[in-house]
């Protein structure tokens, strides 16, 4: 028998709750129906229902958000009071096309795609409730169990905040989640004690003056020069008034500036992100940023109108909620199963709910293994291993079980 096999026995024999091949194919297929077909954020309505449908089919009882999409569901007896462990995913989908060419279950909906596996951790956190409920109808689950399918984790500043305010954490003591990795191979996890995600605003700047002729530029504000050097010097200025171990970057992604090469505009946009790997820089972030940009706007004469939309803190791993997740990772796998992950520039409205109770994210392997290609989030082509829905399922139900053997009264 190889280790790898070794591994998954000794877990069976240690703790229930592994997926069955018959849920595990019904799962598949559920997956492939989401990624068909995606909706934005605030917009999941049809997402919600079939979440809703399955779960009540189990004997479950769901409750939707407020907001008309998301759901909420208890499994197992809360009459002891004791804090439970949540398991969260978010269920909405991003505002681009879909361009695999040669797969049978491509979106159908032009310019909307499942292309950060939000379909894989709706997927995961269903089929860890229907297995746990299950194991509560045997008398096996020792504690109660919440599952959170939230809306519009794309939509700044991210529908966790909602969630959380209709009651979503209400009761709980714990959270775990998982995300795509497509850099990390199907059949591993990757784990991070501390920030893994960082925080994420977005910046946009109106810049204007009187205008003229690149004749006369002495005469007027120079609003190219102007809004050119809001984008070299405002980054530069901002690195050199927080510590540089922060992380904080200010990065654009939009100048729309003039329209003829003899005339000097009255009118300049520009828009980017603030990213921070440090909460306190971060909480500093926008005071230092705006003065930067009327400094810089200031010294060019350019009068400035500055939008900063606050976006979400970093992804703060609790280390015993880690620990947890490689317990229950190697439980299922093996030692070989996990690795250790870096952290990500991208935001994550995870760290909404961490703001209010400890809890971990795990990087969810989904590479073909052996592919060399990397299929990067947030890209038309992005695809996952669907092998990784029985990890994730797997990983969840074990959390959920051996955090309720330390919390035993």
């Amino acid at each position: 028998m190889s280790r790898e096999s070794e591994a998954d026995t000794a877990g069976e024999a240690m703790l229930p709750g592994t997926l069955p091949e018959s849920l595990r194919a019904e799962l598949v297929a559920f997956r492939r129906d989401l990624h068909m077909h995606p909706e934005l954020g605030n917009q999941e309505f049809r997402t919600t229902a079939a979440i809703k449908e399955r779960l009540e089919k189990a004997g479950l009882k769901p409750r939707v958000l407020s907001s008309g999409t998301g759901l909420i569901c208890d499994i197992g007896d809360w009459a002891d009071g004791i804090p439970v462990l949540a398991m969260r995913a978010d269920i909405d989908a991003l505002p681009i096309p879909d361009t695999k060419t040669e797969c049978a279950y491509r979106s159908t909906v032009p310019d909307r795609a499942h292309a950060c596996g939000h379909d894989v951790h709706t997927t995961v956190v269903l089929g860890a409730g229907l297995v746990l409920a299950d194991l509560n109808r045997q008398g096996l689950l020792p504690r109660p169990v919440r599952l959170i399918f939230q809306p519009a984790e794309e939509v700044l500043p991210g529908g966790a905040a909602d969630a959380i305010e209709d009651g979503a954490l209400d009761g709980v003591g714990r959270i775990i989640a998982v995300h795509c990795d497509p850099r990390v191979d199907a059949g591993l996890i990757g784990l991070r004690a501390g920030a893994i995600t960082s925080a994420c605003d977005r910046l946009e700047i109106a810049l204007d003056g009187p205008g003229g002729h690149t004749a006369r530029p002495h005469l007027t504000t120079d609003l190219v020069t102007a809004a050119a050097r809001v984008v070299t010097d405002v980054p530069a200025l901002v690195g050199r008034r927080v510590d540089t171990r922060a992380g904080l970057a200010v990065t654009w992604g939009r100048i729309d500036c003039g329209h003829a090469p003899n005339v000097i505009p009255q009118h300049a946009e520009l828009s980017g992100t603030v990213r921070c790997l440090d909460i306190e820089a971060w909480r500093q972030a926008p005071d230092l940023v705006v003065a930067a940009i009327d400094e810089i706007a200031n010294l060019h004469r350019a009068k400035s109108e500055i939008n900063y939309v606050r976006g979400v803190p970093p992804v703060v791993n609790d280390a015993d909620v880690t620990g947890l997740l490689r317990e229950a990772m190697v439980a299922r796998h093996g030692e070989e199963s996990v690795e250790g992950t870096e952290q990500s520039l991208g935001g994550e409205d995870f760290s909404w709910y961490l703001e209010r109770v400890p809890g971990a994210m795990a990087r969810l392997g989904v590479r073909h293994p052996g592919e060399r290609t990397v299929r990067d989030l947030h890209q038309g082509d992005f695809d996952a291993d669907e092998s990784a829905i029985k990890v994730g399922v797997e990983l969840f139900t074990a959390a959920a079980l051996l955090d309720a053997a330390t919390r035993v009264a």
